[in-house]
């Protein structure tokens, strides 16, 4: 009864009597004590806006009135959920065996599913451009763990920079006489080469951004693809002008003419003098293809031109191996694959991972060094794999092959003009430009990637990311490796 007198006695006045009624003598009631003395039916549920009761006691203490002051609980806007888009990552690291499965497994781990991944190596250190989706803050996170690992040298997300992409794709389709014709002229349109001719298909490759990567899949999707390899996708940053590039210090060491906008550091001055066969300087800016004395390698290199080829009086067997696989497209198939190899010490000289012709697949390409024998028991082994669905050793086979590089050099105005010109020579092509850099774009076999590098290492290289190999079994049985060396007839 008291508590239904209490409540009778209140009144809730429209929201114009609100200033009369508050006054110096108001008392602000306990909320939970008076929301416990209301009846059922006057409470508000939460989800309505909460009215703030005041008693104002009058002058002769008879009456209690409430203040309907309405303060609206406004929920605060949840906040925005975390923008998911396409993150690339750039690795550098000593290469080292089973460093790539190392990398891979802390994306695993994650549950993120590596979209592209390239990696080649550069001597004894290697460059992997990852492409992952994911969240900002998650993939700083990732960032700082695989800074934690040994061996790793520089991790950088360069996804928020101007950047120089690139990707390379060999691609087989069917081509009927008839329809030779219009795929020639798609193949001009999209500035690609033909690297193989059989009876009744064409291999094609093409390099470009992604975008050009799907707009050539759409247009030739109707002649039907056969197969297609593709890299990942690789990318340097574009250089800025002026002193505040980071290569700026680099190029002014290396080229006198330069220093009057910037001063040098004594100690870097005699970068300039190096060569290729005695001593190395590394680099101020962070050069990751250092020259270094050749009397310290007493080993075969992998970039060695002459790597990989029997010799002879070579009884070892020993020699690269070019394995295609065709797995599924879902997080942590990349960890799985590259755990084999790793259990069992190989060392993988190159690796290429992208989209495959066929939806929700992905081609894997990869180079690992080994004898016919243990290669054929390797092979077996990743046959157990439940997420791989065939796996081919290209080598004894006829294959095309290509790799892409991205090589940026330090330069002046008149060096400028000499490394154009050796460009041309290889028909490698400038896709950026600055006041002290020039960054070209190569396609090609290893022998090719080795040569350039070995021509432009005494103008200075600044950076260096390369995609690992790709190939594609010819069609037409030509074995293009046999045929070098051997003049044309006249």
């Amino acid at each position: 009864m008291a508590a239904a007198s209490a409540a009778a006695s209140l009144r809730i006045p429209s929201p114009f009597q609100r200033d009369s009624l508050l006054s110096p003598s108001s008392a602000l009631v306990d909320d939970a004590k008076l929301w416990a003395s209301l009846p059922l039916a006057t409470k508000v549920s939460p989800s309505y806006p909460v009215r703030k009761l005041k008693l104002v006691a009058s002058a002769s203490g008879k009456e209690a009135t409430a203040d309907n002051s309405i303060s609206v609980n406004k929920s605060s806007p949840s906040a925005a959920r975390p923008q998911v888009r396409r993150h690339t990552i750039s690795v550098f690291v000593g290469d080292e065996s089973g460093m790539i499965n190392r990398i891979a497994g802390v994306f695993a781990r994650r549950g993120y599913n590596i979209e592209t991944l390239a990696v080649g190596l550069n001597k004894d250190k290697a460059l992997f451009t990852i492409v992952v989706s994911g969240t900002e803050k998650v993939l700083q996170q990732v960032m700082e763990q695989l800074q934690k690992l040994v061996n790793v040298l520089k991790v950088d997300d360069i996804s928020k920079e101007p950047q120089v992409e690139r990707e390379l794709m060999l691609m087989k389709v069917n081509a009927e006489p008839a329809q030779r014709p219009e795929i020639m002229w798609l193949v001009e349109i999209f500035r690609a080469k033909i690297v193989d001719i059989s009876e009744h298909s064409l291999t094609i490759e093409v390099t470009g951004d992604p975008g050009k990567m799907v707009a050539v899949q759409r247009n030739f999707s109707k002649f039907g693809i056969r197969e297609i390899a593709r890299t990942g996708k690789i990318a340097l940053r574009r250089e800025k002008m002026g002193e505040s590039a980071p290569f700026w210090r680099f190029s002014a060491a290396s080229y006198p003419d330069l220093e009057g906008r910037v001063s040098v550091d004594p100690v870097v001055a005699g970068a300039r003098d190096r060569t290729l066969n005695n001593e190395g300087v590394t680099s101020v800016g962070g050069d990751v293809y250092p020259v270094e004395p050749a009397d310290e390698f007493v080993f075969s290199q992998v970039l060695d031109a002459h790597w990989g080829v029997l010799n002879e009086d070579d009884t070892t067997g020993l020699r690269s191996h070019t394995l295609s696989m065709l797995v599924n497209d879902s997080p942590g198939v990349l960890n799985i694959v590259t755990g084999v190899f790793a259990r069992r010490g190989y060392n993988i000289q190159s690796l290429a991972v992208g989209h495959a012709e066929v939806e929700g697949r992905s081609r894997i390409t990869t180079v690992v060094p080994g004898t016919d024998a243990s290669i054929s028991k390797l092979v077996q082994q990743l046959y157990k794999l439940v997420d791989l669905h065939e796996v081919v050793d290209l080598t004894h086979v006829p294959f095309a092959e290509r790799e892409l590089m991205l090589i940026k050099i330090a330069v002046n105005a008149a060096a400028r003009r000499d490394v154009l010109d050796i460009a041309s020579i290889f028909r490698a092509k400038a896709v950026d430009v600055s006041d002290h850099t020039i960054t070209l774009e190569l396609t090609g076999d290893l022998d090719k990637m080795v040569a350039l590098q070995r021509l432009l290492e005494p103008y200075g290289i600044c950076e260096v990311a390369r995609t690992g190999r790709v190939a594609l079994v010819r069609e037409s049985g030509v074995d293009s490796k046999y045929l070098r060396g051997y003049s044309f007839p006249v």
